[in-house]
């Protein structure tokens, strides 16, 4: 049978182009289409492997089919196509799978869907019928029938409802019939709850009580976790639909069943229990909370079709028992009762972890639903009931710390993940306010009324405060004061965890805010010194003193990302008392010494972050601070001496000094040379000696013995090692080579393996430990939750692996991340991360996410030390290698932990990770040094080591033992590896343990990955082999984890893959069908173990490694295709989150490699839809996809996708302003499209910054999304409450609305959209000639772009000002003399002068930036120059705003301000001058265009200069002396801005590279004018003038400079090499900047230099050896690489450089020192050489390589050739005389290069003939015999050319030929005397003018060298007779009669020239000769001979007179006859006007 598919797409986007072709639809006798049949004897006749796919693609092919139906189509089908779902439900081989059923479900839902219904009952029945079947029927087919009648009923219950109760009962019977069929019993919940939503209010009473009570028990009882979760499912659609379980009693029952449902290891489970309870809550929402006795409801009129009593006996509860019930009453609650619902059975004691997550996931469930109106209006309701009844619950206080912790967790989840999203800005803002006046500013507490909260509401509402600030940015400015105020309050409370989220708090403020970093930083450093003072006084506080430094430390962190703000003042005095303190400690108590110590150390810590320009001046004293804290031990007698305090103490002395190298290290790797790490490593040894001098005994229950409270020896011993760890393992990564002592490795690393392998450990003492660490109650490490889980390592969550060494977490591809996903992953973890474990994270960590938290110290020092192990391994020797696995070996084996079992779980995890993390870096995947593992019994001590973890149970040690095997056969060669796959291999074969199959899949799949292509080759086969095997095999373990190896080998194999693609792919098919590989099948061990394995995932991801090997080849291998995207389409109809992610990514790498086969208007509608779904992974994967096919065509795809995608994709940035998908899509599409619709964008821009977002609270009946379960159902639910209960809806759902625009971060990168646009459009501009459409188009859109600029540049945030303000800037510098084209006498911007004056007012206010106001400075100067207003009396506040400015910023005082800005740090103020100076600058510059401006500029250039020169200066000193910091040894007490430039270097550098060329520019431009008082200023006079005599020796602004071994004063200016030094480096250094900026750069750093480069300016310094040698390479290079306008600039530089030589100037006059002058030639000669350079790259001849520019279509490369010739002209003038031929000779060879090729003819050479007119001019009067000699040898030259060009062979030879006897004849005209008449070449060109003179193609141009030749008197003899041949021989050529008049001309004026003696017969022979052409050519021709003949009686009358006499009668007519005629046609041109001029009348009668 064939098919045929309907054209329509399917109804589910993503729908494949193509189907496999296997089941068919036949066609009647008319040929109308029949629908699908299912040729069951083909299917039986097929082999039991084919018959499973073959139903597959049939039931696949159909479903898709009836979804494309239309309603009549369905209709028409509905009994054929029933007929054959009923065929497939029946059959018994091969009975329908999972994938078959929800193929016939989609069947049945469609039909009935859209069709009409009268098959509805049958079909009920029908499947009633198998349902109800006895044992006969095949159980499978009841379980299609099952799940055919839930999605029937689903899709139209509302039309069979009479027919719901029996099948309701029906399902409920075939439940106990089901009781050893998992997947049946969970299909018939699935199914009572599909009913129920079909269905809805109108299901009966007894009917939907019966299915409760089911559904509860099995919730409750059901040992399969699958049925549990569909019975949760089938609970909250009762809950949901029908009103009958609205009441107190049944809400009781409810809540305690799905608190016991939670209490599962089973994630799904958790989340479908925890989404019925909050479906529940939250359809009892009220905003009032009222309680009513439930009224009796009346039941609904029983059916006709009436269940028998009996049967459903069972079902209905029994009746109730005569004790006295509590009255029901109907369910209303606030949100506050709501939430404390959930709180109380939290809090509950007996409440395990599973059930507090699953409760944290119905908090975020319950917030959800309730929407964003709800959860805005009662944020702080929730926040403070979060933080009381949640957090400070007083059960918590006494309980273990792994609660608490996780209890903040969760708090944090909820609060600032869930909610802190749900709020708009504004809101966010409120709650801000909210958290600091109703609990932050409670402490300390000030007002009776309000007691000061407690510690742990005080750290909810802090780390709220943080996250919220972290979202607002910017926008936290409108709180700023409140903010600062209440957090340095919070600083000084005494618990230490609380200072620690004060610490970041204030950290994230000040990078939102960084105006607040000096007074916040200021405040707590003045607060240390207070309670530092205080320290050994009654009030004494060390608490407190170590709150403000840890503030203080995370203050002065972001100093680095704010340089702005900073300020070397307050970092040098931090230093100072940190320095002071450590040296005063010594003299104190043992308790305040400690206090003092801490303190100093912490704020050391926080000074590293300003990195190592700073460090590097203190190093030295650094280095002795830490020497002298961690000293070498002394002996161990003298140890025993000591107490315990003294031992902590001294414990506690080295932690905090090796936090502060901790600190040193990750912020200053650059000064680690060989000398610090050597040093460093010996402290870290000397450390090590101490911790192992310690006493065995650690702890005391003395006061009076421990340094701090809360602390033991045994406490301070374990962070004292986790620094060394953390150190030591910073050091092996970041330390130069072999630069670390071997003693240190051989004392740390044995200490390293001890302390995550040595079966002995410190436990803390808890009971929870002792009952854990019972061998009968352990389970697994996970779930130990003590927070130390027996020393396990906190890198290890699940599947998910924290490198050790770089801390990235390397994600599992199954694990996932949504925010629910981060709960449960908690709870799987014994160890919770918090803040307080690492003081030192809240200035060194990150401020992103609390995955980043550090763990508990004990946690902390195993994870630094499995690093230790990792970097440290490979590098040994290979004895110390063998002798430290030797130590692991015996550790794990040791007989201790077989009674240990948790600790022995606990060192595998550590084990396996420690082993991988080895592999990785001798690999070279981490660390700087690679080291190796290649000794032989290294490797067999880590193989064994390894396959002892790859048989482990535990999943994850599995995993890392598995990739740890693959890198250790990767590095150990190929005999290893053989070895290892045969051991495997065999291992698989013998060991029938799950687990071990399975990690043995895992390990041939790492190895084939790690080994590669080629290598792996060799194995490929038998990998294959057994992978596809086990992917068979039953046990879910197995199959999962062969499956998901076998993706990873087709990925890493690619193309050696393809051979095994066909058998991989049916085989993935097939396991894709089986029931066993997945959750539905029978057995429920099977089926539990399967829910939390992602087996039909790693099927799709085994498919999408199959596409990903085919690639392009997709589109030739037809079946394969075809079964793929068969698949793909049925992933995509899955519901689980895992496959529909992998079915994204197929679609994806789809349209990638097969476009043409995918259907790309569903593809896109799909991910359209998938962009709006509930789960995050989901969206981001849809946003992903749609920014891949947006990258090709971004208009096609908006064209495709349904209305509204463009506003969706703004709300999703809105709501996650950072996704980087959202923002590429709009960047990609405005450079597809923003040139050629800049309106559009304009308009996009527009509304985003005026559009507002209103929130609608959602209807507390939306249904909430179980984004966990198996079914994902998005149903808009209606009808919750019985017909009783509407009234109370009707009063609560009135939606909430508050109006408030986006986000700030979403206007600003509009903003940045619409400057990248203008940006674009002005490149596009500036390259076209013509005006550009886009330019145009911007034109009429300039008063909405202004409007735009103007609302930006008065916004609340600083960024979208500045970004305004860039874009009025653009606008003023395209549009600022453009006239306005409906008035052209006034300018188009001159009518928005107002807006844009309003939009600078604020830059210049008190709470403007720097930033701000640098930019604004810009724009002024902008403003002014364009011309806009030329009245400088109108330029208003503008102007008087730059001269205040520049006022103020003259002046080197710290109070320089501008407008209302004042208090700038010291960075700042360069900033704002620069930005100054450099709009002054600007002026300067445009005062030579624009008049008007010379009397802006002219005032104020006297002041002007200096300052210009200064900042030059200034500049070229931090540009090329960076490190005068390191040079001044230890800080100076003098200028601290001196001593730290290098601090500052970076950050003001940046200021002066933009700025420098402008003010260059304004010098250069000042040198043009010759002013004297600029020669002043240059040579320093002004400055020494002005300065204070002891700054005169030695530099200027109290700048030292180093001598640089020129005497300035030997050169004309001061200032030369300053300048030229700049300029020149600027261009030697390739910038990273876009080509067009880089070549405007160039070519305005040249126009410069050619100022500069003048000998006023230079004088001869510029020649000196190296100076010009430099310039030359540069220059040769610019010119092989720029552009033509840059090389026109190079050329003329080259020829001012040649003309004011001081060779040239000298001239030849005087006698010159022969070594001088060979110095001179040299340098002219290289000078020209450059000039011909230019020449070779645009005349194809001159050189070998090809030219580049096209000179027939370049007017740009022919003026550049035109300006180099007349250079070399220019130049051989003045070259000295002795050298002067080679260069004629040169230029000589270079015109004739031109003349004689092709693509010159056109534009070149008619440009080069003047040129060379002149230059043989020049040379022709030279007596030198060479000149002669040369100008022959290029008249042979041109002759030749004339000789080819004559043979026409190419189009250009006509041309050449052209213009060769114009070259020849300027030759002989230029230089007569040196071309005698005699010389034969000239005759032979004499006589090829002639021949070109008859050629109608040549004739005109060779007339016209004939005149120049006969005028110039030059081969008349032989030009003259050929001449009046020609003019009086008859010729019948085209054209000829134009050159006979042409010659005629000639003759007469050549007569004209003539000796008075010579003139009567020349005028004889022309009036014969004349006449003669008269008479031949007739009287055509008489005005013009007429014309001639009268020029000849004017040259000589009385010789016409004569030969007029002696003429015949004939001749005499006809000569009246011409002269008549010419008299006749003057007379008509003169009629043409009515002035006459005065004539000459002629006689005519010449007879009388």
């Amino acid at each position: 049978m064939s098919s045929s598919r309907p054209d329509t797409p399917a109804q589910r986007p993503g729908t494949p182009a193509t189907r496999p072709a296997s089941p068919t639809k036949d066609t009647t006798s008319n040929g109308q289409p029949q629908p699908f049949q299912l040729d069951v004897a083909k299917l039986h006749s097929l082999p039991s492997e084919q018959q499973d796919l073959y139903l597959l693609s049939f039931s696949a092919d159909l479903a898709s089919h009836v979804e494309s139906l239309d309603s009549d189509g369905a209709s028409a089908e509905q009994t054929a196509i029933k007929k054959e779902l009923f065929q497939i439900i029946n059959l018994s081989q091969p009975a329908p799978t999972r994938v078959i059923r929800s193929n016939v479900g989609r069947c049945f839902t469609a039909i009935f869907g859209k069709g009409n219904r009268k098959l509805l009952y049958e079909s009920i029945n029908d499947l009633v019928a198998i349902l109800n079947a006895g044992k006969e029927k095949d159980a499978r087919s009841k379980h299609a029938a099952a799940s055919s009648l839930g999605a029937l009923l689903e899709a139209a219950g509302d039309s069979a409802m009479s027919l719901s109760p029996l099948a309701c009962t029906s399902a409920l019977k075939a439940l106990k019939g089901a009781s050893n069929d998992t997947g049946l019993r969970a299909a018939i919940f699935r199914t009572l709850g599909k009913i129920t939503l079909g269905i809805k209010v109108a299901i009966d009473e007894d009917v939907g009580r019966a299915i409760w009570k089911q559904a509860r028990k099995a919730a409750e009882g059901d040992r399969s976790f699958l049925v549990q979760q569909n019975a949760c499912w089938c609970l909250e659609q009762l809950v949901r639909c029908t009103p009958y379980f609205d009441n107190s009693n049944d809400f009781e029952k409810l809540q305690g069943v799905l608190v016991r449902a939670m209490d599962t290891s089973c994630v799904p489970v958790r989340h479908a229990a925890a989404s019925c309870l909050a479906a529940q809550l939250v359809k009892s929402f009220s905003g009032l909370a009222q309680k009513e006795a439930v009224p009796t409801i009346r039941k609904p009129k029983k059916s006709k079709k009436q269940v028998k009593a009996e049967d459903l006996d069972d079902e209905i509860e029994r009746t109730s028992s005569p004790v006295p019930e509590k009255p029901a009453t109907a369910l209303s609650y606030s949100l506050l009762e709501m939430l404390r619902i959930l709180s109380n059975h939290y809090c509950r004691p007996s409440s395990s972890n599973k059930v507090r997550a699953g409760i944290a996931v119905c908090y975020i469930k319950v917030l959800k639903s309730l929407g964003e109106g709800v959860v805005e209006d009662n944020y702080g309701d929730v926040a403070r009931h979060l933080f009381t009844d949640v957090l400070n619950y007083a059960g918590f206080a006494y309980g273990n710390k792994y609660r608490i912790l996780m209890t903040r967790k969760f708090v944090r989840v909820i609060l600032e993940r869930i909610v802190g999203r749900m709020l708009g800005e504004t809101a966010q803002l409120n709650a801000c306010r909210f958290l600091l006046n109703n609990i932050i500013k409670d402490y300390p507490q000030a007002v009776k009324e309000r007691p000061e909260p407690h510690k742990q509401v005080l750290l909810g509402a802090v780390s709220a405060l943080t996250s919220l600030i972290q979202d607002l940015g910017a926008a936290t400015g409108a709180l700023a004061d409140s903010c600062r105020e209440g957090l340095l309050q919070v600083l000084q409370h005494p618990s230490f965890t609380v200072q620690l989220h004060a610490a970041r708090a204030l950290r994230a403020f000040v990078l939102a805010c960084p105006q607040h970093l000096l007074p916040s930083a200021t405040i707590c450093m003045n607060s240390v010194s207070r309670e530092i003072a205080q320290l050994g006084s009654p009030r004494q506080s060390p608490r407190r003193c170590l709150g403000y430094a840890h503030g203080l430390a995370a203050i002065i962190s972001t100093s680095s990302q704010h340089p702005l703000y900073g300020s070397v003042d307050v970092y040098a005095r931090v230093l100072q008392q940190a320095t002071a303190l450590l040296k005063s400690a010594g003299s104190s108590d043992l308790r305040v010494s400690s206090c003092q110590l801490q303190v100093a150390w912490i704020m050391i810590g926080g000074l590293m972050s300003l990195g190592p320009n700073f460090v590097k001046i203190h190093l030295s004293q650094l280095m002795l601070l830490w020497k002298n804290a961690l000293p070498k031990p002394i002996s161990r007698e003298n140890v025993s001496q000591r107490n315990m305090l003294e031992q902590s103490y001294l414990a506690h002395v080295r932690e905090c000094a090796l936090g502060a190298i901790k600190a040193f290290l990750t912020f200053n790797q650059r000064l680690l040379t060989t000398d610090v790490s050597k040093r460093l490593s010996v402290m870290l040894e000397n450390t090590v000696a101490f911790l192992q001098s310690l006493p065995d005994r650690k702890t005391s229950d003395e006061p009076a013995n421990r340094l701090s409270t809360a602390l033991q020896l045994q406490d301070y011993e374990v962070m004292v090692r986790r620094r060394v760890f953390q150190c030591y393992s910073q050091l092996l990564k970041l330390s130069p080579v072999g630069s670390l002592e071997s003693t240190a490795h051989s004392t740390i690393l044995p200490l390293a393996v001890a302390s995550f392998s040595d079966a002995e450990f410190y436990a803390p003492s808890s009971l929870s430990v002792a009952i854990a660490s019972a061998s009968a109650s352990f389970e697994s490490i996970w779930d130990v939750a003590d927070n130390f889980g027996f020393g396990v390592t906190g890198l290890v969550q699940g599947l998910d692996v924290r490198n050790p060494v770089d801390r990235h977490m390397q994600r599992h591809w199954s694990s996932r991340d949504g925010d629910l996903d981060f709960l449960d992953q908690a709870v799987s973890s014994p160890i919770m991360s918090a803040v307080e474990n690492d003081g030192s994270f809240c200035y060194l960590g990150t401020m992103s996410n609390d995955e980043e938290y550090p763990d508990p110290p004990g946690t902390e020092t195993v994870n630094a030390a499995i690093t230790v192990f990792a970097l440290c391994l490979p590098l040994q020797a290979p004895r110390v290698q063998e002798s430290t696995i030797e130590q692991v070996t015996s550790s794990v084996s040791a007989s201790t932990l077989q009674k240990d079992p948790a600790r022995k779980a606990a060192i595998s995890v550590n084990l396996a990770l420690a082993l991988m993390s080895a592999c990785k870096v001798a690999n070279g995947e981490a660390g700087s040094a690679k080291g190796e593992l290649r000794n032989q019994k290294t490797e067999k001590g880590l193989q064994h080591l390894l396959h002892v973890c790859l048989k482990d149970t535990d999943d994850s040690v599995r995993h890392m033992a598995a990739d740890g095997i693959g890198r250790l056969c990767s590095s150990s060669g190929n005999a290893f590896t053989a070895a290892e796959v045969t051991y495997l291999t065999e291992t698989i074969v013998k060991n029938r343990e799950p687990h071990v199959r399975a990690g043995c899949a895992l390990a041939l799949a790492d190895i084939h990955s790690q080994l590669g292509g080629m290598a792996a080759g060799f194995h490929m086969k038998s990998i294959v082999g057994i992978l596809m095997s086990l992917a068979a095999d039953t046990h879910p373990l197995v199959h999962t984890w062969a499956l998901d190896s076998l993706a990873q080998v087709a990925d890493s194999a690619g193309l050696n893959f393809s051979g095994y693609v066909t058998s991989a792919i049916g085989m993935l098919s097939q396991l894709y069908i089986f029931d066993s590989h997945g959750v539905e099948c029978a057995s429920m061990a099977s089926s539990n173990m399967s829910m939390g394995l992602p087996v039909v995932a790693a099927v799709a991801r085994g498919v999408d490694a199959i596409i990903n090997v085919l690639g392009p080849d997709l589109q030739d291998m037809t079946k394969v295709r075809d079964m793929i995207m068969n698949l793909v389409h049925l992933f995509s109809n899955e519901t689980e989150i895992p496959i529909l992610l992998e079915s994204l990514r197929c679609l994806e790498h789809l349209s990638l490699y097969a476009p043409g086969y995918l259907d790309f208007a569903p593809y896109v509608r799909r991910l359209q839809q998938d962009i709006e779904h509930s789960n995050e992974e989901i969206s981001s994967s849809a946003l992903h996809g749609l920014f891949t096919i947006m990258r090709r065509d971004a208009p096609e795809v908006v064209r495709t996708a349904q209305p509204g995608l463009e506003e969706r994709l703004w709300d999703y940035l809105n709501s996650n302003p950072d996704q980087v998908h959202a923002r590429h899509i709009f960047t990609n599409w405005l450079q597809q499209t923003g040139p050629s619709d800049p309106a559009g964008w304009i308009q996009r821009c527009n509304t985003i910054l005026t559009k507002t977002k209103a929130k609608v609270e959602q209807p507390k009946t939306a249904p909430v999304k179980d984004t966990a379960g198996p079914d994902l159902q998005d149903e808009e639910v209606a009808g919750f409450a019985a017909a009783a209960g509407v009234n109370k809806d009707e009063e609560t759902a009135a939606p909430s609305s508050t109006q408030e625009l986006m986000r700030w971060q979403v206007r600003l990168f509009a903003m940045d959209c619409l400057h990248s646009l203008i940006g674009m459009i002005s490149k596009e501009a500036s390259v076209s000639v013509e005006e550009s459409p886009g330019e145009a188009a911007l034109q009429d859109k300039v008063a909405d772009v202004v409007r735009i600029a103007f609302s930006a540049s008065t916004a609340g945030v600083t960024s979208l000002r500045v970004v305004g303000l860039r874009i009025v800037d653009q606008i003023l510098q395209m549009f600022g003399r453009t006239p306005d084209p409906d008035f052209p006498e006034a300018m188009l911007l001159e009518q928005y002068q107002a807006q844009i004056s309003s939009a600078l007012t604020p830059a210049f206010a008190g709470d403007s930036s720097p930033e701000l106001a640098a930019e604004a400075v810009n724009v002024c100067a902008t403003f002014i120059a364009t011309g806009i207003v030329t009245d400088i009396d109108r330029m208003g506040r503008i102007l008087k705003l730059l001269i205040s400015a520049l006022e103020s910023f003259s002046k080197d005082s710290e109070t320089a301000s501008i407008g209302d800005l004042k208090g700038l740090s010291s960075n700042a103020q360069v900033m704002v001058r620069m930005a100054v100076f450099s709009a002054w600058a600007e002026l300067q510059i445009a005062s030579g265009e624009q008049q008007y401006l010379v009397n802006v500029v002219k005032p104020h250039i006297a002041q002007l200069v200096p300052l210009w020169l200064s900042s030059l200066r200034e500049y070229s000193r931090l540009r090329f002396e960076p490190d005068i910091s390191a040079s001044t040894g230890n800080p100076p007490s003098g200028d601290l801005d001196a001593v730290y430039a290098a601090l500052n270097r970076q950050t003001l550098l940046k200021f002066y590279q933009d700025s420098w060329l402008s003010l260059v520019d304004a010098i250069a431009s000042l040198i043009d004018e010759d002013s004297d008082f600029v020669f002043d200023a240059l040579d320093g006079k002004h400055a020494q003038a002005d300065e204070p005599e002891e700054a005169q020796p030695n530099g200027v602004n109290g700048i030292i400079r180093k001598s640089t071994g020129i005497n300035y004063r030997e050169e004309p200016v001061a200032f030369f090499f300053v300048l030229f030094g700049l300029a020149f480096e600027s261009l030697a250094v390739r910038s990273n900047d876009d080509d067009l900026v880089t070549s405007q750069r160039n070519l305005d750093i040249l126009q410069a230099l050619k100022k500069i480069l003048r000998p006023s300016v230079s004088g001869n310094a510029v020649y000196q050896e190296v100076v010009f040698a430099e310039t030359m390479d540069l220059l040769d290079r610019m010119v092989l690489t720029e552009s033509l306008g840059v090389q026109a600039i190079i050329v003329e530089l080259a020829r001012n450089l040649c003309t004011v030589h001081p060779s040239s100037r000298q001239g030849m006059q005087t006698p010159i020192n022969g070594e001088t002058l060979s110095d001179d030639i040299e340098q002219l000669f290289e000078l020209t050489r450059i000039i011909v350079l230019v020449l070779a790259g645009l005349i194809p001849g001159l050189s070998d390589t090809p030219t580049s520019a096209k000179l027939e279509t370049s007017e740009e490369a022919v003026g550049l050739v035109r300006n180099a010739l007349q250079a070399l002209v220019d130049v051989s003038e003045v070259f000295p005389s002795i050298i002067k031929s080679d260069l004629h000779a040169t230029i000589l060879h270079i015109f004739v290069t031109i003349l004689g090729t092709g693509v010159c003819q056109a534009g070149v050479v008619p440009q080069a003939l003047p040129v060379l007119r002149r230059f043989i001019v020049s040379i022709a009067h030279d007596d030198r015999t060479g000149t002669r000699h040369q100008l022959s040898n290029t008249l042979s030259r041109m002759m030749l050319i004339l000789r080819n060009a004559q043979k026409r062979e190419t189009e250009a030879s006509l041309p050449c030929e052209k213009n060769t006897l114009l070259a020849i004849t300027v030759l002989l005209t230029a230089a007569p005397n040196d071309l005698p008449e005699t010389d034969p070449t000239v005759l032979r060109f004499a006589a090829e003018l002639c021949e070109c003179l008859e050629s109608p193609m040549t004739s005109r141009v060779a007339a016209g060298c004939i005149r120049t030749l006969l005028l110039a008197n030059v081969t008349v003899e032989t030009l003259l007779p050929q001449a009046i041949t020609f003019i009086s021989t008859p010729s019948n050529l085209e054209g000829m009669d134009d050159t006979k008049t042409i010659m005629a001309q000639t003759l007469s004026m050549y007569a004209a020239k003539l000796p008075a003696e010579r003139k009567p017969a020349a005028v004889a022979l022309l009036i014969q000769t004349l006449l003669v052409r008269a008479v031949t050519d007739g009287s055509k021709i008489y005005p013009e001979t007429a014309s001639r003949l009268l020029e000849l009686a004017t040259t000589d009358n009385a010789a016409f007179r004569a030969v007029v006499g002696s003429m015949d009668g004939d001749r005499r007519r006809v000569l009246e006859q011409i002269l008549k005629s010419g008299s006749v046609a003057r007379r008509n041109n003169s009629d043409y006007g009515t002035d006459h001029e005065p004539t000459i009348a002629l006689k005519m009668n010449f007879g009388a």
